[in-house]
């Protein structure tokens, strides 16, 4: 039995697990967008989206400081990045 959870893979970390992660701990939303950029900016691994588009209708908006924060101690509470 010990082998078998041993071979176990890993949960999935989805934006959804992290934005729930993140709304329950700060008590604030966070958009996908938004950890899209930190996990960019950090040099993780990206899929690249179907449904992306060349040229946005609007200006990318940028985290704040606070939310870029959060979404740090969320990536490092499911083990994606070392603190």
């Amino acid at each position: 039995m010990e082998k078998a959870d041993a071979y176990k893979p890993k949960q999935r970390i989805t934006y959804k697990l992290i934005k729930e992660y993140i709304l329950e701990k700060y008590s604030f939303k966070v958009h996908t967008a938004y950890i899209a950029e930190v996990k960019r900016g950090l040099g993780l691994p990206m899929y690249d989206a179907p449904n992306a588009v060349e040229i946005l209708k609007q200006p990318r908006k940028h985290p704040t400081p606070i939310q870029v924060t959060a979404i740090k101690d969320a990536l490092t509470y499911f083990e994606v990045i070392q603190n």
